[in-house]
C-alpha cells in the first residue's frame, strides 16, 4: 500500500487538477458579471446569459465527433493546444469591445472545452495503474469543485469590484502559465490508433456504456433542474445568511463528496454511486417537509453538495469500467450526456419556473431520481464491474 502512494502522481494530476479549475471559471464567469458585460458590450442581459450556453451547447454538441478526431494525438501536446485556445479566447474577450467577436470567442472555448474535459481523465488514468482510475479521476477533477467554491466567487469578485475585462484577462493569463508548466513536468503519453474497437458508435451500442449514459443524464437532469434556480430557491425558503451562505455551505458538501469519491470510487464504485443519489433523493424530501427552518435547512444544502460534488468522477470512473480500449471516446460520450443533461434540465426547471414555483422543481427532481438510484442497486454488471 506505502509503495502505491509513493507512486501516485500527484504532481501530474494536481496540474490536471489546475486545469479543470481554469476551465469552469472559463465557462461560468460571465454568470458573475453578466450587468457589467451587458454594459460594457451594450447587449441584453439575456444576449449575455446566451454567452453561457454557447459555450455549453459547443461542448455537448462538439465533444464526441472532436475526441474521435484526436484520438491518435499525443496526450500532452493535445493538452497544451487546448490550453493556447483557451488562453486566447479569453485574451480576445477581455480586449473586444463587439458582441459578435465576444460570442466567437465564447464557442471557440466551448469547442475547445468539449475536447478537454473527457481527454483530462483519459490522461490522468493513464498516468496510474488500473486500480487507481477513479482516485486519478477525483483528483483531476476536484478542480472543477473547487472552481465552483473557490475560484468562482473570486472571480467574479475581480469583474464587479475593478472590470470584467481584467477577470477574463487574468483567466488568460493564469492559462498560459499553466500551459507553460505543463510543458514543463507533465508526461507525453501517445493517443490511441483509431480503430472499429474505440468507435463512438461501437462504444456506444455497450449496454453498460448506455445504462451509465441513462444514469448521467437523468441524475444530472435531476440536479441542475434545481440548481440553476438555487438563488430563487433559499429565497423561496428565506434561508439564514442567504444566498452568500448557502453557496459556501453547498461549497463544502462539494468539497467533503470528492474527497469521499476519491477514498472510495476504485473499490466501492457500486454503493458510492447509490449512496450519492439517494442522498440526493432524501434531502429533497428535507426540502419539501422543513424548507427553511434554521439549521436543518443549513444541513440540507450541505447534504445536496455532499450528493453533487462527486458525480463527474463517479460517472466518468463508470463509464471508462465498461472499455478496454477507447476510453477517451466513453468519456466523451459521457461529458456530452452530462452538458446535455445541464441544458434539458435548466430548460425544464424554467418551464416549472414559469408556471408554477421554485418549490415545484424539488419534485420534479425526486421523479427524475428515481430511475438513476435503481439502476445503481440492479445493474450489477455496470457499477460493481472490477476497474481494467
Amino acid at each position: 500500500m506505502k509503495e502505491k502512494k509513493e507512486n501516485f502522481p500527484w504532481l501530474h494530476l494536481i496540474l490536471l487538477a489546475s486545469v479543470t479549475f481554469m476551465a469552469i471559471l472559463s465557462e461560468l464567469v460571465p454568470s458573475g458579471v453578466l450587468p457589467e458585460m451587458s454594459a460594457g458590450l451594450n447587449a441584453s442581459y439575456s444576449r449575455i446569459g446566451l454567452l453561457v450556453s454557447v459555450y455549453a451547447i459547443a461542448s455537448a454538441v462538439g465533444t464526441i465527433p472532436l475526441i474521435r478526431l484526436t484520438i491518435s494525438t499525443n496526450r500532452k501536446k493535445l493538452l497544451l493546444i487546448l490550453l493556447i485556445i483557451f488562453g486566447v479566447s479569453n485574451l480576445i474577450i477581455s480586449l473586444s469591445g463587439s458582441y459578435t467577436i465576444t460570442a466567437l470567442a465564447r464557442l471557440m472555448g466551448g469547442i475547445s472545452a468539449g475536447i478537454l474535459w473527457p481527454m483530462v481523465s483519459a490522461y490522468a488514468m493513464k498516468m496510474v495503474p488500473a486500480n487507481m482510475h477513479g482516485r486519478a479521476i477525483a483528483v483531476a477533477m476536484s478542480g472543477c469543485t473547487l472552481g465552483l467554491g473557490i475560484g468562482l466567487p473570486i472571480m467574479t469578485s475581480i469583474g464587479t469590484k475593478i472590470s470584467w475585462r481584467v477577470e477574463f484577462a487574468v483567466l488568460s493569463i493564469v492559462i498560459l502559465i499553466i500551459a507553460i508548466l505543463g510543458k514543463i513536468i507533465l508526461p507525453s503519453i501517445p493517443g490511441e490508433k483509431r480503430t472499429n474497437e474505440n468507435s463512438p458508435f461501437t462504444i456506444a451500442k455497450n449496454k453498460s456504456v448506455l445504462i451509465c449514459l441513462v444514469v448521467t443524464f437523468l441524475a444530472i437532469m435531476a440536479h441542475y433542474g434545481l440548481y440553476t434556480y438555487i438563488a430563487p430557491l433559499v429565497e423561496n425558503f428565506e434561508v439564514a445568511g442567504g444566498i452568500q451562505i448557502v453557496s459556501l455551505v453547498f461549497g463544502l458538501g462539494t468539497i467533503v463528496s470528492v474527497l469521499i469519491a476519491g477514498k472510495f470510487v476504485d473499490d466501492h464504485l457500486g454503493p458510492l454511486t447509490f449512496f450519492m443519489l439517494a442522498l440526493a433523493f432524501v434531502t429533497m424530501f428535507i426540502f419539501i417537509f422543513f424548507k427553511g427552518t434554521f439549521g436543518v435547512s443549513h444541513i440540507a444544502f450541505f447534504l445536496w453538495g455532499v450528493s453533487f460534488g462527486a458525480l463527474v468522477t463517479i460517472f466518468q470512473a463508470a463509464v471508462t469500467r465498461q472499455v478496454e480500449t477507447g476510453k477517451d471516446v466513453a468519456t466523451s460520450l459521457q461529458s456530452s450526456t452530462f452538458n446535455f443533461g445541464i441544458v434539458f434540465g435548466s430548460a425544464i426547471g424554467g418551464a416549472v419556473l414559469d408556471h408554477f414555483s421554485v418549490f415545484h422543481i424539488i419534485f420534479l427532481t425526486v421523479a427524475m431520481l428515481i430511475i438513476p438510484i435503481i439502476l445503481s442497486i440492479f445493474a450489477k454488471n455496470t457499477f460493481y464491474k472490477k476497474a481494467t
